[in-house]
């Protein structure tokens, strides 16, 4: 595990009222460089209060060991630890973080802007992230016949490029995602907007509003402190 440099030293252990054990008060966030968890460790440090992270690599098999399994038995990032709770999957790290700490206004105020930041939730993590994606990089989990793969795959660019279409119309015209400011919704389009540097699409050609949204994000302090500890660039 190792510490934010937001946060400094690792918060002494102390015992939870809720569970009456000894545990960190400090969230620490389970996390693999630039996963959909990249989004929640951004907004970490953009609350800028303490915590810790650690790391738990999608790459090299860790979140399917038997100790992150029993903190996440869905073998994913991210988690979010704070005291006797366990969160996961990012949405809901997302909202929690933002409801948790209302002066940052990472959460619209109105019931729309609520909704409309579900709404984005919804769609990238279970259309964009767990079908197109997963399509690309794992296609072994909608076919154990490897012959079937590479159809999987062409699939899968075919669905994200129809996805990033959509994102592409939707942020014409537009600062944030949602509404007339940054909120959790906008860290997580990031992710996404990396996501299609690295599957091999032309970014900055094909879809110039939500590049300019991504460098919008990307000038915000907290997100390169982020991209710094996890030792990633959106650009490659």
């Amino acid at each position: 595990m190792r510490v934010s440099t937001r946060s400094r030293p690792t918060a002494r252990p102390r015992t939870c009222a809720a569970c009456d054990r000894t545990c960190c008060m400090s969230p620490t966030l389970y996390y693999s460089p630039g996963s959909c968890s990249l989004a929640p460790h951004i907004v970490l440090e953009e609350i800028g209060l303490p915590y810790a992270l650690s790391l738990a690599s999608t790459s090299d098999g860790t979140t399917q060991s038997p100790a992150h399994l029993r903190l996440n038995p869905k073998g994913r990032v991210p988690v979010l630890v704070t005291g006797a709770s366990v969160l996961t999957e990012a949405p809901a790290i997302l909202l929690h973080l933002a409801i948790s700490n209302p002066t940052t206004n990472l959460l619209p105020n109105t019931a729309d802007g609520l909704v409309r930041s579900i709404e984005w939730f919804n769609w990238l993590s279970g259309t964009v992230h767990a079908v197109a994606i997963r399509q690309i990089w794992r296609p072994a989990s909608f076919s154990r016949d490897p012959s079937h793969h590479n159809d999987i795959i062409a699939v899968g660019k075919t669905n994200l490029e129809a996805a990033f279409a959509l994102i592409e119309a939707r942020m014409s015209g537009c600062t944030w995602a949602v509404g007339t400011c940054y909120t959790t919704v906008d860290p997580y389009l990031l992710v996404v907007f990396r996501w299609g540097n690295r599957v091999g699409f032309n970014m900055r050609k094909q879809y110039t509003a939500w590049t300019q949204h991504a460098l919008r994000v990307l000038e915000r302090p907290a997100v390169e402190r982020a991209l710094e500890q996890e030792g990633i660039s959106v650009w490659e």
